[in-house]
Order: structure tokens, then C-alpha cells, then sequence
């Protein structure tokens, strides 16, 4: 890994005696669907369910290097993000997505120069209805996730660290 981006087990040795919730790590569930293996940034974050409405109106507006975390209930019924998302969160400089739940046009995916880490891929789309919050607090997996914590993900898994109060 590079000199300036912490490894997870580095993160995690560091911080492995914290019991106050700053530092948190995410359970090992997570494939890598994008190109980047190794991401990290400011959190931004949607709450939706088999609707991507939300996802669709984030990827579509500058990324400035934040990772998207989505709480998509692990629903693995409709895919959140597809190829033309996936592209989208490239193009508008996304650093990676994190999705608690299903996404689709692996192939394309794994072409987008953004990491993406999801539950499994299934070919089924959502509808969309526009619903989902945008950047208000998560629970993914037993695992509070707030809008400017900083998220870090590399091959041995996904960490996050307490942003700035």
C-alpha cells in the first residue's frame, strides 16, 4: 500500500484497544466489484431499499474523493448500482462505493476506475420511485456509519474512523 494511505490491519493494530465508537470495522461480507481495490475517504451516505433513486442522484454529483456508503437493508432482490452508475461515480471522482446489498453489469464494473464493494451481484434493476435519505446516519450490519467519518478499505476489509464532530 502506499506510504500515505494506512493500511487496514495498520488502522486496526493502531486502534484495536478503542472502546468509545470512534474507530469501527465492517464485517468481512463485502465483494470487490471495481477496478480500485484499495480506497478511501470522507463518508457520504443513502438509505434506500430495492429504489436507487438516491444512489442515482449521488453518483451523478461530484464525488470530490468521498466513498458512498449505501444501506440498501442487504436486500439481494434489485441491484443499487449498475455499469452506467458505476461509470457515473468514476466520471464525477467518487473514490469508491460500499452498498449493503446487490448490484449488476459485473463485467462493466469491474472497468470503472472507482472501488465498489457489495453484498453479491444479481441482474434484476430497481424501480425507482424516488425515495431513500441522503447523508443521514446508518446502522450497516451492526455498524454506525455517519455522514464525514472517514472509511478505508483495502483487501483485508473496511474500517471507519470518527470524521471531525
Amino acid at each position: 500500500m502506499s506510504d500515505t494511505i494506512p493500511a487496514t490491519c495498520d488502522l486496526c493494530d493502531a486502534h484495536k484497544g478503542e472502546t468509545d465508537g470512534s474507530f469501527r470495522v465492517l464485517p468481512p461480507l463485502f465483494r470487490d466489484f471495481g477496478r480500485r481495490q484499495v480506497f478511501h475517504g470522507p463518508v457520504s451516505t443513502v438509505k434506500c431499499f430495492e429504489d436507487n433513486s438516491a444512489v442515482k442522484a449521488a453518483v451523478e454529483s461530484p464525488g470530490h474523493g468521498r466513498v458512498l456508503v449505501v444501506d440498501g437493508a442487504g436486500s439481494l432482490r434489485r441491484a443499487l448500482l449498475g455499469g452506467n452508475l458505476g461509470a457515473a461515480a468514476a466520471k464525477n471522482g467518487w473514490a469508491g462505493l460500499v452498498i449493503d446489498g446487490a448490484v449488476r453489469d459485473v463485467a462493466e464494473l469491474a472497468l470503472c476506475e472507482v472501488g465498489i464493494r457489495a453484498l453479491a451481484p444479481v441482474p434484476m434493476p430497481t424501480e425507482r420511485r424516488d425515495q431513500g435519505q441522503r447523508d443521514v446516519v446508518l446502522q450497516l450490519r451492526g455498524v454506525w456509519v455517519r455522514p464525514g467519518d472517514w472509511l478505508y478499505a483495502d483487501a483485508d476489509g473496511i474500517v471507519l474512523l470518527a470524521g471531525p464532530a
